[in-house]
């Protein structure tokens, strides 16, 4: 593997999928919230960054292009892994996260059983608008955990917290239309290959 500065934004936003989970058992509540949310949304930059950065510097590779949405998928699904945690099991957040956690391997699936053919799933404009709805949901979900703790002390951080719950769920049911939709549309291209 080439050590672009794309490829290593890649490897960190991997690694930093599963410390998301880990401030959680290092940290107690709500500083575990503000990490797990700065470690977030600093992985979900690099994400627009390495992909911008390998195209304008002509440093595309195939390790990147395989790396990308495993780096992706890994970080989604472990947050929502951790938030439904938290979230008590709530059947508003629990279907939409399912929904998205099932595509994700689904579509991981078909991309391996296709093996060369594989190039025919490319990542779709929609499928990016897909991903840039959960991170932004997860985003928002994390910061109410973050601002649950001070609504204890400041009705304002209440009024926040519950309002920014129900803001975080409402786009993560867009990201998961969004997500069945672009799921659907890659089983239609793989369905020829299906034998």
């Amino acid at each position: 593997m080439k050590w672009t500065l794309p490829n290593i934004l890649t490897v960190l936003r991997l690694l930093a999928a599963p410390g998301v989970a880990l401030m959680f058992l290092y940290f107690a509540r709500p500083w575990a919230d503000w990490f797990a949310l700065v470690l977030f949304v600093l992985a979900a930059v690099t994400d627009f960054l390495d992909g911008y950065l390998a195209r304008a510097w002509k440093q595309e590779s195939k390790i990147g292009a395989m790396l990308d949405p495993i780096a992706d998928k890994a970080m989604v699904v472990i947050a929502l892994m951790v938030i439904t945690g938290f979230s008590g099991m709530n059947p508003w957040f629990l279907l939409p996260a399912t929904i998205i956690m099932f595509r994700e391997v689904f579509v991981s699936g078909l991309r391996e059983y296709l093996g060369d053919t594989a190039g025919l799933l490319k990542v779709t404009k929609l499928a990016k608008w897909k991903t840039t709805a959960q991170m932004v949901a997860i985003s928002i979900l994390f910061s109410t955990g973050a601002f649950e703790h001070h609504a204890l002390r400041d009705v304002a951080f209440l009024d926040y917290a519950r309002h920014s719950w129900y803001l975080g769920v409402a786009i993560l049911w867009v990201a998961s239309i969004l997500t069945f939709i672009t799921g659907l549309d890659y089983f239609r291209k793989a369905l020829p290959y299906l034998k």
